[in-house]
């Protein structure tokens, strides 16, 4: 979790660094995704990518759901539940999260439009930075991601898998997240540094409240008291 948060921070890095200095690195990665002849975002109105989204959705619901039940004790410790401590401080960085701090404070308030609606890609409001919030929206702003984060939060169940499979369920914690964050990207509802400081933001929240909750310093599962 601390290699991908580092590499993440990295490019976050960087690609503010360049666009303080140069071109814009969200509007050159939107670009990717705009049809000049169409005026449109690739994945707008796509009856293919869609329906990834719909799954997107439910695979989330899901994984959401076994900690929900974990939390109120439905599912036996010994089975694929989830222990109490690890389901309480997932669950508040859900909540906090992208719970309040995204859907409560960020989108609402910090005045990002999105891309579809930026002169740039045909719209009337004037580009932002992330870091700029006098932008022209007026409320469901694009930053942060609200599904990009929720999606990134599936890293903090992913690390609770054991050893085994431990690495094969972050990597498809990642390919999760990544999808996710590029079919919102390709539907013209957010910028690359939406979804990129929105996981940041996610995975710190998982780690801290890991890290207060259950004493440790990374997501394992706390050891039960049980011989």
């Amino acid at each position: 979790m601390r290699a991908i948060l580092y590499v993440l921070l990295a490019i976050a890095v960087a690609t503010t660094a360049i666009s303080f200095i140069g071109p814009s690195i969200d509007l050159a990665i939107a670009g990717l995704f705009y049809d000049p002849a169409t005026r449109k975002f690739l994945a707008v109105n796509n009856p293919y990518l869609i329906p990834l989204r719909e799954h997107g959705s439910v695979a989330i619901a899901t994984c959401i759901g076994i900690v929900v039940l974990a939390l109120l004790r439905v599912l036996p410790w010994r089975l694929p539940g989830v222990p109490p401590r690890n389901a309480i401080a997932l669950t508040l960085a859900l909540i906090i999260g992208p719970g309040i701090l995204v859907n409560g404070i960020l989108k609402p308030y910090s005045g990002r439009p999105r891309p579809i609606e930026v002169t740039q890609f045909g719209g009337n409001l004037k580009f932002v930075d992330w870091w700029n919030m006098t932008g022209g929206c007026e409320g469901n702003c694009s930053f942060m991601s609200g599904e990009g984060t929720t999606a990134a939060w599936m890293f903090g169940p992913a690390m609770l898998v054991p050893p085994p499979w431990r690495g094969l369920a972050i990597g498809a914690a990642a390919v999760f997240a990544g999808g996710i964050g590029l079919l919102r990207m390709a539907a013209g509802a957010h910028f690359f540094t939406d979804i990129l400081i929105g996981a940041i933001a996610t995975i710190l929240i998982v780690l801290a409240l890991n890290r207060l909750i259950t004493g440790a310093s990374g997501l394992r599962p706390e050891r039960s008291s049980r011989p």
